[in-house]
């Protein structure tokens, strides 16, 4: 299990992330599709772009594979 902070995009620990959950997105696996998802930190659901555009510090982008 890896955690990765909305903010920066960087993975941080789990001791951080447990002090920032409304800021980290704990992730269980990699983004395996071929498109851009965007995710939302604070409930762990996948958002609309413009949902992630109006809200940049809590939401993050996961960059499909490219072929």
């Amino acid at each position: 299990m890896a955690y990765r902070s909305a903010r920066t995009g960087r993975y941080v620990s789990s001791s951080t992330a447990a002090r920032h959950p409304r800021t980290t997105v704990t992730e269980y696996g990699g983004n395996t599709s071929r498109s851009t998802n965007y995710r939302s930190a604070i409930t762990g659901h996948y958002v609309t772009e413009s949902t992630a555009r109006r809200h940049p510090n809590t939401t993050v982008t996961e960059r499909g594979k490219r072929s």
